[in-house]
This record gives structure tokens, C-alpha cells and sequence, in this order.
């Protein structure tokens, strides 16, 4: 097993990580946005386009399960690097491509190799001490939040403004920037372990059987985040009907609220560091909690929506960056493969969510969708207050203390 190097931290190379975390998550939803105009050079139907976001994120599910774990495997910088690369070309694909074929399969490639910014959020923990590990993470993820609900406003806008296919050059090209700027400000970073593809992948289960840590924090992220696919994917129909009658342009902007639950990262993270973060936590699920609370009473209006989505967004933010300082300090030699488990079953709880939205909507609309909401949120306050400290310790700790 190789250890890692002492390296310190300066601004510069957080913000890169940041930056890099941010357009790698924006790719994956620079297509939302942008189907119509898709569906009318293509002369496709719509029922056809809205495969495209279906199978980006499908791409990235398989990306998560594949290419997540070979952080541990390689040289960190030179795999990001790659990745990042691959990002680019698959984006200028999508922006060239004159047939409808190819661009879905470029959209599959954009899922997969926008799996860069789980690689990037490990190697940041990984490269961060101890003390600062959580500010580190939040920072990091702050950028991240920032890709996921701008992707979409400024996709918007730029296809609005030159057309569809701009933005995906202008993607790909951003993609160039960040990887010569991991290239040129990253450290190299060994790799932990010299196992083969096949034995990384078996030892996903294991890893997962001996941390209570890891278990935990996968559940409460699953259903938090639940709640959080639920809200955003029933939001544009809500506001399409009465008492709104508004487009999609205006669902689009609530993202712009949203980033204000960036703010709430780097705060987890200093509550983490300064060993607060079963308080952090709390606090994240009593927002998400609160927010359909919100969405409930004074949903009708939108100052209503725009405090529950403030609520919304800094819970889920909270609750991530959080859990995702606690599992980084497990195995310093398994951080992506321990990411790869905790992100899989956050995905799976977030697909879930979004599934059960048309179900709710179907049977009790908006209030209904409120109430599955609220539920979700609850159920993961429950699990998180129904596991104490003393449950709370790694395979490592419970070791030590019982020698």
C-alpha cells in the first residue's frame, strides 16, 4: 500500500478542484433546457428528445459503478486529466453531430465521463488534513452545486442566444481549460492499492458490511435526496397549471435560488471539522424537513416557493457535504470506492424520488407530493436519531477499542 504525499492546500488549488467538480456536473444537464430546440433540428418528436436526459444519466449511473472506484487504482491527477478530456470530446461530438444517433450515444459518453467530479471530491479529502478535511469537502462541493443549478440557466440562455449546438462547444471547450488547469495545479497522487479492476469492484461489499459510518450516511443521503428528485421534478408541471400558469423559463430560474444553499457547504464543513457534525446533520434534515413544510402551507404563492426551495437545497447541502466528510475519514485507502457506495445509493434514492413523483402527483398532486415530500425527510431524521454515536464508529475504531 502507497501512502499519501504531505501537500498542502492553497486557494488556487481548492477553486480548481471546485471549478473542476462544477462544469463536470454542469454537462449533465446542459441538454434539460435545450430539447426543443434538439427535437426541431432533428425533426424528432418530443417523445423521442426526452430520451436524452434519461440516457445522460444513465451513462453517469454506469460511470459511478465503473470509473468511480479507479481513484483508488491510478494516479489520481492523470486520471482526471483523462477523464476530463473524454468529457470534452464527447461534448463536441454532441455539438457537431448531425445525426440524432449519435448524439444519444454521445450522451451516454457525456454521463460516463462526467463521473470526473466524484473522482475530484475523494481527492480532495484525500489531500486535505485532517483539521480541514470538512472546509475542504464543503468548498469543494460547493462548486459542484453551483454546476448542477447553473448548468441549466446559462444553457438556457446561450441556446437561446446562438443555439444548441453553441453550448455544447462551449462545454467542450471548458472541459479543455480545466483539464490543463488540473494538469498544471494538481499534485500527483499515487495510488493506494495495485488491485485488479475485478477485485476493486468485489470489495465494494465488504468495505460496505464493516462500516456502520458508510451505512449510514448512504441511507440518510438516500432518502434526503428523495425528497430533493421529488420536489424538482414535479415543480415545472405545478407551476404550469393553476394558480400560476407559468412556462418552463420560470421553473428554470428557481435554480437561481437555489444556489443560495451553496452558502450552506463550506458552513457544514466547519461544523464537521470542529467535530459538530451529528449537530450539522440535524440541522440539514430539520431544513429539508421544513421545506416541504413550507411547500405544504404556502405553496401557492411564490415567495412561498422560493423560501421552501431555499430550505430545500440548504438541507440536502447540508446533509451531503456532511456525510460525505464523515465517510472520507474511514479508509484513507478506499476513498473512492467508499465514495462510489455512498454516491450509488444517493443516486438510487434521487431515481427513486423522481419515480415516486409521478406516482404522487397522479394520486393527490401537489398536496400530495408535499406529503411524500415531508416523508421522505422524516425517515431519514429518523434513521439518523435512531443511530447514536457509539454505532457511529468505523471498522477501524471499534478495533483499536476492543484491543
Amino acid at each position: 500500500m502507497l501512502n499519501r504525499p504531505a501537500v498542502g492546500l492553497p486557494f488556487r488549488l481548492v477553486l480548481t478542484m471546485a471549478a473542476a467538480c462544477g462544469f463536470a456536473a454542469a454537462s449533465i444537464y446542459y441538454n434539460q433546457p435545450m430539447l426543443a430546440g434538439i427535437a426541431a433540428s432533428f425533426g424528432t418528436s418530443s417523445a423521442s428528445v426526452v430520451a436524452i436526459p434519461t440516457i445522460t444519466q444513465a451513462g453517469f449511473a454506469v460511470g459511478l459503478v465503473l470509473l468511480a472506484p479507479l481513484g483508488d487504482r491510478f494516479e489520481r491527477r492523470r486520471l482526471c486529466t483523462m477523464l476530463a478530456l473524454f468529457l470534452a470530446l464527447a461534448l463536441f461530438i454532441a455539438g457537431v453531430t448531425p445525426s440524432f444517433s449519435t448524439l444519444m450515444v454521445a450522451s451516454l459518453l457525456i454521463g460516463i465521463f462526467a463521473t470526473l467530479a466524484q473522482q475530484v471530491v475523494p481527492l480532495a479529502a484525500h489531500l486535505a488534513e485532517a483539521g480541514s478535511r470538512g472546509r475542504v469537502v464543503g468548498l469543494v462541493m460547493s462548486g459542484l452545486l453551483l454546476g448542477v443549478l447553473g448548468g441549466r440557466v446559462i444553457a438556457g440562455a446561450v441556446a437561446q442566444a446562438f443555439g444548441w449546438r453553441m453550448m455544447f462547444i462551449i462545454g467542450s471547450a471548458s472541459m479543455i481549460a480545466v483539464a490543463a488547469a488540473i494538469r498544471a495545479l494538481l499534485p500527483q497522487s499515487p495510488p493506494q492499492h495495485l488491485l485488479g479492476f475485478r477485485e476493486l469492484l468485489c470489495s465494494l461489499w465488504p468495505i460496505a458490511r464493516e462500516e456502520p459510518v458508510l451505512r449510514h450516511a448512504a441511507a440518510v443521503g438516500a432518502f434526503a435526496y428523495a425528497g430533493f428528485g421529488l420536489f424538482w421534478s414535479t415543480l415545472a408541471i405545478y407551476l404550469s397549471g393553476p394558480p400560476f400558469s407559468l412556462g418552463p423559463a420560470v421553473s428554470g430560474l428557481f435554480g437561481l435560488v437555489g444556489i443560495v444553499g451553496a452558502l450552506a457547504a463550506p458552513l457544514a464543513g466547519r461544523l464537521t471539522d470542529c467535530e459538530n457534525s451529528r449537530a450539522a446533520l440535524r440541522a440539514g434534515l430539520l431544513s429539508l424537513s421544513g421545506a416541504f413544510v413550507v411547500f405544504a402551507q404556502f405553496g401557492g404563492i411564490i415567495l412561498g416557493l422560493i423560501a421552501g426551495v431555499v430550505l430545500l437545497d440548504f438541507g440536502v447541502q447540508m446533509v451531503q457535504v456532511t456525510n460525505q466528510s464523515a465517510i472520507f475519514g474511514l479508509r484513507p485507502d478506499a476513498r473512492s470506492r467508499i465514495n462510489t457506495i455512498y454516491m450509488a445509493t444517493y443516486f438510487v434514492g434521487g431515481t427513486l424520488g423522481s419515480t415516486a413523483a409521478s406516482v404522487a402527483w397522479k394520486l393527490g398532486h401537489w398536496p400530495m407530493v408535499c406529503s411524500v415530500g415531508l416523508a421522505c425527510s422524516l425517515v431519514a431524521l429518523a434513521i439518523h436519531l435512531a443511530a447514536g454515536p457509539s454505532q457511529l464508529r468505523s471498522r477501524v475504531e471499534r478495533t483499536s477499542r476492543s484491543s
